[in-house]
């Protein structure tokens, strides 16, 4: 039995130079691929375009010559397979449907036709266009083949829902992909994209799959994204003056892209434009499947985050697509806003369109939740931590995501350069050297002063050394706004810039690298429940804390909290066990560390055994201020400094003269009238300051500059291995204890350790200036002001009353009695 559909279908061909035929699907399939490359069709997406172009906009605009172009193509591209019978013959319905809708017989439909190529220029006799269109009519008014009532009847009949475009519901979400071309049918393959391959490789430098998924992975989580909206941030701050100075320091044709940029805030156009990168997202996708790159689902699955990413952000198409002009136009560098209308019309417009249905609510959720999982488990192992958080200094990590890439020499020759130049850390002192810059203690420390500091309840500004800047102090005070986030992440963050540069060097080893960005992992996880949380407190302590001569990373970092692509919210927060990538110190032994004070760099995490290079100049240290040579001489120059120490020096040697005023003098005047010895001057210097009780040296006990002395060489000592962990931590203790019998606070700790510091100095033409640094940095730790200049005004002095707030969280160092849980 004759199909009506197919033969009037047939019929309609002749027009087009075709011999009749009952099927119109029956040509040779490389003679249709061959046809459909001299009319212009190199692949299955320029069929979707000329589909959707036969039928434009409906209504009276659509173009006769167009609708039998694309039967003609429809013919065609079913001959090759490119398009299903079924799919073919639901297009051929609709194209049938407009024809008899616009024309209610076949010499309405032959006249239009003949108008239709008059414009165009056609002259009669030129294809055998007219003599077709005279056997079709003759045929018609005899009755013969399908004429167009039978057409109608038939259309009537068959008056349904057609599927014109991949219904099921795991496939909709390629309608997106129509941005590029329409998807017509699937599964993708060869015949959907001609040149692919070459145009990835010139275009995107994408050679292979693992290429090609690290791409996807940074058009998700950054794309060009980032950088325009950074740059529009600043710029929406800055006055006329300061926007000029930006763009006439950009190069080259990043001046074209200023000149857009800044014509849309001139405009008041919003500043937004992910579409951009994310329908580029879904072509990509859809090109991995087009080249067997990826599977079938792995596909599906990048396309469908690249959806769920749009559904986050936009309401409808429409909105979707200014945002990918806008997006489109920075990247050219020319305004295509007045584009826009043309551009799209079809997309928005046409009867037929992929985007008629809502864009809310086209993708099933239980589809969007299966791409959430896939896309997790891209960035499931912790090196993606660690590429998070170091992408926020540096994005250029961004596109790191995915499969491990092979790194240039003079990548791993920079990352070198930055350990050694920046952490002078070396390749020969392993990976365990890393953890000196995990720095547990100062978390708390921050902790506890931003807890202080919203109850009022920090240090008074007042010392008796002298007062803090004014900034400094501003700046300490300022830590009351960071009193719900806990701090680790200010150190954090450090920590894994450094971890990924040691990774990049290819100089450590790399599984116990891992371990370490598993147990980084692990302690962020333990902080903070989810991305926001942690991203939060992140902005605020880098606002409070930036890098010094640095400009504070708060944009960058509130970039990741708003973007719901940033990988951020795409790592795996579950964690594992707590780990962490460095020792953390009780509380008592924190305290006992910072006994040190001013005497040297804050210490924020226990000492560990040090490399060769690093012991060669600690043992400099040690022997030039101490001639102390190994292990056995420490142990017994710690045990003097505990139990006799400096301090005795002074009670026997010093403290009788001040009871005896004129023996005083003598002495002092016997040792001037003479010449004296490098001894006999040194003494001479210690009883001028008796005799003027400089700086209080006859008024304060000295033992601080002991117990100073004696927790600085226990932390020399443990890293060049002469302490053992046992032995170190059990000399902190008894420091811990003495500091504590001694003295009441750090106030009068403070008073000790300066007067003994200014008492045993030697002669130095410098004295002034010492003691004058040594005040200020005391006051720096009494008061807190800067933040991280010492350890002091967060902790309780030992055996004294605590009297700091609790934090209210649980990033605190063990042994905290007073940490809520």
């Amino acid at each position: 039995m004759v199909d009506p559909l197919n033969a009037w279908w047939a019929q309609q061909l002749v027009l087009c130079d075709w011999a009749f035929t009952p099927d119109p699907l029956t040509v040779p399939a490389e003679a249709a691929v061959e046809r459909l490359a001299a009319l212009g069709v190199t692949d299955r997406g320029e069929l979707g375009w000329c589909l959707l172009e036969a039928l434009g906009t409906g209504g009276s605009s659509v173009d006769p010559a167009r609708l039998l172009a694309g039967l003609e193509i429809l013919a065609l591209g079913g001959a090759a397979s490119w398009i299903g019978e079924t799919r073919a013959r639901a297009w051929a319905q609709r194209l049938a449907e407009e024809v008899s809708a616009h024309h209610s017989t076949l010499d309405a439909w032959l006249e239009a036709l003949r108008h239709a190529r008059s414009a165009e220029g056609w002259v009669r006799g030129d294809d055998g266009f007219f003599d077709a269109c005279e056997a079709l009519s003759a045929l018609e008014h005899d009755g013969d083949g399908v004429t167009w009532d039978m057409l109608r009847e038939w259309l009537a009949t068959h008056a349904t829902p057609l599927e014109l475009w991949p219904t099921a519901p795991e496939d909709q979400v390629w309608r997106l992909r129509a941005a590029f071309s329409p998807v017509v049918e699937l599964p993708a393959g060869p015949q959907d994209w001609q040149g692919l391959e070459a145009w990835l490789e010139e275009d995107w430098q994408i050679r292979n799959r693992e290429d090609l998924v690290r791409s996807l992975l940074w058009l998700a989580s950054q794309g060009d994204r980032q950088a325009w909206d950074l740059d529009a941030g600043r710029l929406v701050e800055a006055d006329g003056a300061t926007r000029r100075q930006w763009w006439e320091a950009l190069e080259g044709g990043e001046r074209d892209y200023g000149r857009v940029l800044q014509g849309f805030l001139d405009q008041g156009e919003p500043l937004e434009w992910a579409a951009w990168d994310w329908l580029r997202l879904i072509d990509m996708a859809w090109a991995g499947a087009c080249l067997g790159w990826l599977e079938t689902q792995e596909a599906r699955d990048f396309a469908a985050h690249g959806a769920d990413l749009v559904l986050r952000r936009y309401s409808d198409w429409a909105a979707l697509a200014r945002a990918f002009q806008r997006g489109r136009s920075l990247f050219e560098g020319r305004n295509l806003l007045p584009s826009l209308e043309a551009d799209w019309l079809l997309l928005l417009h046409s009867p037929v369109s992929p985007w008629r249905p809502a864009l809310q609510g086209l993708i099933l959720e239980e589809l969007l939740e299966a791409s959430r999982v896939a896309l997790r488990a891209w960035r499931g192992d912790p090196r993606h931590w660690i590429l998070a958080l170091a992408a926020v200094r540096e994005p250029e990590f961004g596109a790191r995501q995915g499969p491990l890439p092979d790194l240039p020499a003079a990548r791993r020759e920079e990352a070198r350069g930055y350990l050694v130049e920046t952490l002078d850390l070396h390749a020969d002192e392993g990976v365990e050297a890393l953890s000196r810059y995990w720095l547990p203690a100062q978390a708390h420390h921050l902790n506890q002063l931003a807890a202080d500091a919203a109850h009022g309840a920090l240090p008074p500004a007042e010392t008796p050394f002298g007062h803090p800047i004014a900034d400094e102090l501003a700046s300490r005070d300022a830590l009351r706004q960071a009193s719900r986030h806990a701090a680790t992440i200010h150190m954090a963050e450090k920590f894994a810039f450094h971890l990924q540069m040691a990774m990049d060097s290819g100089d450590f080893d790399a599984g116990r690298l891992a371990r370490l960005a598993e147990a980084l992992q692990g302690s962020l996880c333990r902080f903070y429940p989810d991305a926001r949380r942690l991203l939060q407190a992140w902005a605020h302590w880098e606002s409070l804390l930036p890098e010094p001569e640095q400009p504070p990373m708060v944009a960058e970092i509130r970039w990741h909290l708003e973007d719901p692509g940033s990988l951020f919210h795409w790592l795996d927060w579950r964690g594992g066990a707590w780990l962490e990538p460095g020792p953390r110190p009780t509380l008592a032994h924190f305290t006992a560390m910072a006994l040190v004070g001013p005497l040297n760099s804050p210490a924020w995490s226990l000492p560990q055994p040090e490399s060769e290079r690093e012991c060669a100049a600690i043992h400099d240290w040690v022997d030039g201020h101490y001639a102390l040579h190994g292990e056995s001489e420490l142990g017994e120059f710690l045990e003097y400094l505990i139990e006799v120490g400096d301090r005795q020096e002074y009670q026997i040697n010093y403290a009788p003269y001040t009871l005896n005023h004129g023996r005083l003098a003598s002495e002092i005047a016997t040792l001037e009238s003479g010449e004296c010895s490098e001894e006999e001057g040194a003494h001479l210097l210690r009883l001028q300051r008796v005799r003027d009780n400089e700086d209080g040296c006859n008024e304060v006990d000295l033992a601080a500059w002991d117990i100073a002395q004696a927790v600085d060489l226990a932390i020399a000592g443990r890293q060049l291995g002469w302490l053992g962990e046992v032995a170190f931590l059990k000399l902190l203790e008894r420091a811990h204890g003495l500091a504590g019998k001694h003295y009441a606070g750090w106030e009068e700790f403070a008073r000790g350790l300066y007067a003994g510091f200014s008492f045993f100095m030697g002669e130095t033409p410098e004295r002034e200036s010492f003691l004058a640094g040594f005040r200020q940095a005391l006051v720096a730790w009494l008061s807190g002001a800067p933040p991280l200049a010492g350890a002091w005004a967060s902790i309780d002095f030992p055996g004294a009353r605590p009297r700091h707030w609790a934090p209210l969280h649980i990033d605190t160092l063990p042994g905290d009695s007073r940490t809520l849980h």
